[in-house]
């Protein structure tokens, strides 16, 4: 069974955070390859765990996957973008 997700990441201070969308997951790591490399690792043990306590199809469901033959599929982007807005006087 494959899963689809879409990863983020940025920099805070010295680490680099590796987010996987719809999914929730973090993880880190000293540059962006490593970061990439720990959250894959973090992503397989959630749904790995998932898988053996019976909720991951909910869990996907909930997080707006559709199941096609033998893939689940993450929601479409629309968009990713940076924005920004003011507050104060």
């Amino acid at each position: 069974m494959n899963i689809e997700y879409t990863v983020q990441i940025w920099k805070e201070d010295d680490q680099y955070i590796a987010h996987a969308t719809p999914l929730d997951v973090v993880s880190s790591g000293p540059n962006p390859e490593e970061a990439r490399a720990a959250l894959k690792e973090a992503v397989h043990l959630f749904l790995e765990t998932a898988l053996e306590i019976g909720t991951l199809e909910e869990i996907l469901d909930e997080c707006g996957y559709e199941s096609k033959e033998d893939t689940w599929v993450s929601p479409s982007w629309i968009a990713i973008e940076r924005q920004s807005t003011a507050i104060g006087a």
